[in-house]
């Protein structure tokens, strides 16, 4: 959840200060983007995958620390529960066969961190939420060890005022009835049952607000044929329960201000953009600092000596607003560059599905970012927040608005209209035809047997409370099952139903 911070404490002059800085950077970042020297390379490719740890019986394994220590590897770092970690792939053009080295590459570091987390007693599973977890894992003393978690738990509920409710509700497994979700919270630890898979795409700033706009286009579909969390305190809920609980968990209004209409630190937005500048904007008018720590450099001063300022205090308000596709402002090797880290997938369930969604994500992306006549010309963006709500709530039994197509089923836009511009984006980003076959097939199958990780969750337990199991029993027999699949990294449109 963002880079560390050391100060322990804040005062009103801090705040202040912060505000300062902030905007500091702001108007530094304006005068960057009207100067130049962002890097112009070719598009870079990156993926943050968030991952749970499970002890033998597959109930949540409070061991991050431990396995950390074991894995030893920089690559892999805290998440917010202490059940939970990080794996940072490395950065890599999107041309070519790279997306096939991704895959074996993940694979690998997957299978070495599992053989290396069992020293500690644990085992990973790659999944949008633990199924097994239970209130008592949700408490403040399974925060990770790291002082940023424990701050921005004190300042969130400190914005707050009072406890969070966690309030949803879903449409039913297959026959069985909907059910409903009503529980207080006293810490941010539900976040941590969310497990995303972030995808980056590191664009020249002339192109951002493109890019930018098309994800949004794209982001209902996404998790519409991806959902992969179904389960949230024993309850079936959405298809990718994750949307609503991380806007829920991480939520500083009280109802006065919701109904208000104070916007969420969980947002997809407000508008199409035109510049990347737009969205650093918003988040600078929008959103007080909830980690207001200073850093000593002076971005004006770092720009007229020829340096690049590494715009600390905007970066780590950035980080406290949790855009469904964020921008992200960095530095490699002494030069800036611009990414949008989009952020609506689940993790899992398999490799190759998570590359896949990668890939149908990178190409109709940027097919959608490069046409003579934008789909965001022709959509509200009202219409787009909507999609994303209705694909994470009934996956493939959403209704999505399409420009051109009306109200179209996920799966029946994907096959018509998206499948297509996925393949032409990724061969105008030169990325090989064995690749793009690949892993857009997937997508296809996956949308013809119309089945998600979520629908296969959903009906393995539907089917083993049929034989006479209770719902704790059964979400552990299809977790069980769930892990052997995926560990076998056969796609989950070919996952057999359990038996």
């Amino acid at each position: 959840m963002g880079q560390d911070i050391a100060t322990e404490t804040f005062n009103r002059s801090d705040r202040q200060q912060y505000r300062f800085k902030v905007q500091r950077c702001l108007d530094a970042l304006a005068r960057m983007l009207t100067e130049g020297g962002f890097a112009t390379s070719p598009p870079k490719i990156g993926l943050e995958v968030e991952l749970n740890l499970v002890d033998d019986g597959l109930q949540p394994a409070m061991a991050n620390t431990v396995v950390l220590e074991k894995l030893d590897d920089p690559s892999f770092t805290t998440e917010l529960g202490q059940h939970t970690i990080e794996l940072n792939v490395r950065p890599r053009p999107l041309t070519g066969v790279n997306a096939l080295e991704l895959d074996v590459e993940l694979g690998e570091s997957l299978a070495d961190a599992n053989a290396k987390a069992q020293d500690a007693g644990a085992g990973i599973v790659m999944i949008g939420m633990l199924p097994t977890l239970r209130d008592e894992h949700l408490k403040a003393r399974w925060l990770s060890n790291n002082h940023r978690y424990a701050v921005l738990n004190e300042q969130i509920f400190a914005a707050r005022g009072e406890d969070m409710v966690l309030s949803m509700d879903g449409p039913a497994i297959p026959g069985q009835r909907g059910e409903r979700l009503r529980e207080s919270m006293d810490s941010i630890m539900p976040e941590a049952a969310c497990s995303s898979a972030q995808l980056h795409l590191q664009v020249p700033p002339e192109e951002f607000a493109a890019h930018w706009n098309a994800a949004q286009c794209l982001a209902g579909v996404q998790v519409a044929i991806a959902a992969n969390s179904p389960f949230l305190l024993r309850r079936a809920l959405w298809h990718e329960t994750r949307i609503p609980l991380f806007l829920q968990a991480t939520d500083v209004r009280p109802d006065e201000l919701k109904n208000q209409g104070v916007r969420p630190r969980v947002w997809f937005g407000e508008r199409w953009i035109t510049s990347v500048f737009d969205l650093f904007e918003e988040n600078v008018r929008f959103f007080p600092g909830l980690l207001p720590e200073v850093d000593e450099e002076d971005p004006f001063e770092a720009l007229d000596e020829g340096r690049t300022p590494k715009l600390a205090e905007l970066r780590l308000h950035n980080g406290t607003i949790w855009r469904w596709n964020r921008p992200v402002y960095d530095v490699m090797d002494g030069v800036p560059h611009l990414r949008v880290e989009n952020r609506v997938l689940p993790a899992g369930p398999t490799v190759v599905d998570l590359i896949a969604n990668a890939a149908f994500f990178y190409g109709a992306q940027r097919a959608l970012a490069t046409a003579e006549r934008p789909v965001w010309t022709r959509m509200s963006f009202q219409a787009a927040e909507e999609n994303l709500y209705a694909g994470a709530r009934h996956a493939f039994d959403a209704q999505l608005y399409w420009p051109g197509a009306g109200w179209i089923p996920p799966d029946e836009l994907v096959l018509r209209l998206l499948l297509p511009l996925a393949h032409e984006g990724l061969r105008e980003c030169g990325v090989a035809d064995s690749v793009r076959e690949r892993y857009l097939g997937v997508i296809e199958q996956r949308c013809l047997a119309r089945r998600t990780g979520s629908t296969w969750q959903r009906e393995a337990v539907a089917h083993l409370e049929s034989t006479g199991m209770d719902r704790d029993a059964a979400l552990v027999g299809m977790l069980a099952r769930y892990r052997e699949l995926s560990e076998e990294n056969t796609p989950v449109h070919t996952w057999p139903a359990m038996a």
